[in-house]
């Protein structure tokens, strides 16, 4: 296996596990007010990244193909809902239930696949995936309401990766592309804000200000490493090796801050992480019965 692949999937969930932190640094600015500047910043430094690799052509040439602008339009849309419930849901103590959305967004990955693209699941899927749903229909009925933020981010981050589906574009120049459209309305809006309210950017202090301009390289990042890792590690390696992120958010989110982790959640989320050990377990296995019966195939000769 190569082993800078693997240490660059590490790297990057480990650093969209630790994001936690780094945003709950700027709670004191709103969640609105802060994805604003995460598009801002994070479109500076894209385009940084893009003018240095020289492929300013190949995002001039992608905005020119109207079928893929209103693609990356429509990812856009479902990137800044996730990021604003992300954010929100941190900064507002829910860090356990953002954790949740992430344990959970394989599963529904796997579920949309089979809405919109009729992909046929195993048993041991469907097994999962029914597991699961008992496992958030148990905390929905124990707090009376369902866990939204995490089914939110888990069919918007699970929505935005089934529609990139029909994309062409590599990472880099599909998510400049997402950032150019939303920096405009994301522009107005902190105009607006500093016009009538007073923003955060600057008047909330230095190290806020510099944590707001960061965020774009912070975003963008472990993007990037993930995408070097994806090329260079087996899919299910990768498969394994999501679950680093929403394990260090759960952890930060109970250990770090605090936040509640009651008898009925233990049952909860245990429900849901035996349904998770049954979707990588079936998968695993079917990877290795695939390799074998490839490996004892010999063709015919002639």
């Amino acid at each position: 296996m190569d082993k800078k692949g693997l240490w660059l999937a590490i790297g990057a969930y480990g650093l969209w596990g630790l994001f936690p932190l780094y945003w709950k640094q700027l709670q004191a600015i709103p969640s609105t007010e802060i994805v604003a500047h995460r598009v801002v910043w994070s479109l500076v430094f894209l385009v940084g990244v893009v003018l240095v690799s020289r492929r300013a052509g190949e995002v001039r040439r992608a905005f020119r193909r109207k079928k893929v602008v209103l693609v990356y339009s429509v990812t856009a849309i479902l990137l800044a809902a996730n990021w604003l419930v992300f954010i929100w849901g941190i900064n507002a103590g829910y860090m356990v239930e953002v954790s949740l959305g992430y344990f959970i967004n394989p599963l529904v990955s796997v579920l949309l696949g089979v809405i919109f693209f009729r992909e046929r699941l195993r048993i041991g899927q469907w097994t999962a995936i029914a597991i699961a749903a008992v496992g958030v229909g148990y905390l929905t009925v124990r707090y009376g309401q369902l866990p939204w933020i995490a089914l939110v981010l888990a069919f918007s981050f699970g929505s935005y990766g089934l529609i990139k589906k029909l994309a062409s574009l590599d990472a880099l120049i599909g998510q400049t592309m997402e950032m150019a459209m939303l920096t405009v309305p994301a522009t107005l809006f902190l105009v607006y804000r500093e016009a009538t309210m007073g923003g955060g950017f600057v008047h909330a202090g230095v190290l806020p200000t510099v944590m707001l301009i960061l965020g774009g390289a912070v975003t963008a990042i472990p993007l990037l490493m993930f995408t070097g890792a994806a090329r260079r590690i087996p899919l299910s390696v990768v498969g394994l090796l999501q679950y680093i992120a929403p394990t260090m958010q759960f952890s930060i989110g109970v250990w770090v801050y605090g936040e509640d982790f009651s008898p009925a959640r233990v049952v909860g989320f245990s429900i849901i992480w035996f349904a998770l050990a049954i979707y990588t377990a079936e998968g695993l296995y079917r990877r290795r019965k695939n390799r074998r019966e490839m490996a004892v195939a010999v063709p015919l000769e002639l």
